[in-house]
């Protein structure tokens, strides 16, 4: 982590930053952005690694995931995004080494594998099938542009060519579409919630 302890351009805003690593893929540039907020990443890490050391190495190894990632995305507010990307990350890393812990249960107690299986899937169906009954609620707009960021992955910029809107309208679109996305599947899941308790 030495070497981005060296740079340091406090003039640059964090979006500046941003869209010139996205121009010119330099990683001096990337390396500056991410400097600021180490002490962050850091804390998260060692928080949920509870290891000084692990959480050095997964500084780093997010510092390695942000080269792709930041090609493909452009955050409007960069230290939220990151917050969750090394959050994320050290899930996985947990999970990886099977240390988070699941509370054990009496197998005497536990349904049989095949209909647990099968509940699993009915409630992935359901899921499926209530966000694609969400997203049919959306403007015409907000469907189009909900749906090529985070199904299709595509950047803001991208989305700008695509649809022809301009980089503050399909901001706004997406804001939009993903909060009246989230009312209506907590709906869904209340509806659904309550149809289960009457039976």
């Amino acid at each position: 982590m030495a070497f981005l302890k060296n740079i340091s351009n406090p003039a640059a805003s964090d979006a500046e930053l941003l869209a010139e690593y996205r121009q010119s893929g330099e990683l001096r540039v990337l390396g500056e952005l991410y400097q600021r907020y180490m002490d962050l990443s850091y804390g998260v890490c060692f928080k949920y690694l509870e290891d000084s050391e692990a959480a050095k190495d997964a500084v780093m190894a997010v510092f390695e995931e942000l080269i792709p990632k930041l090609r493909k995305h452009e955050p409007v507010h960069f230290k939220s995004w990151l917050y969750t990307v090394v959050k994320n990350h050290c899930l996985m890393q947990l999970r990886s080494r099977g240390k988070i812990k699941v509370m054990a249960l009496d197998p005497d107690r536990m349904q049989p594998e095949e209909e647990m299986h099968q509940e699993d899937i009915a409630q992935q169906e359901w899921q499926l099938n209530g966000l694609a009954k969400c997203l049919e609620t959306l403007s015409a707009d907000q469907k189009m542009t909900v749906e090529l960021f985070y199904l299709q992955e595509k950047c803001y910029k991208e989305i700008v060519t695509i649809t022809g809107l301009d980089w503050n309208k399909v901001r706004s679109l997406i804001q939009n579409g993903r909060r009246n996305l989230k009312i209506c599947m907590e709906k869904s899941v209340s509806s659904e919630t309550i149809s289960r308790e009457k039976t």
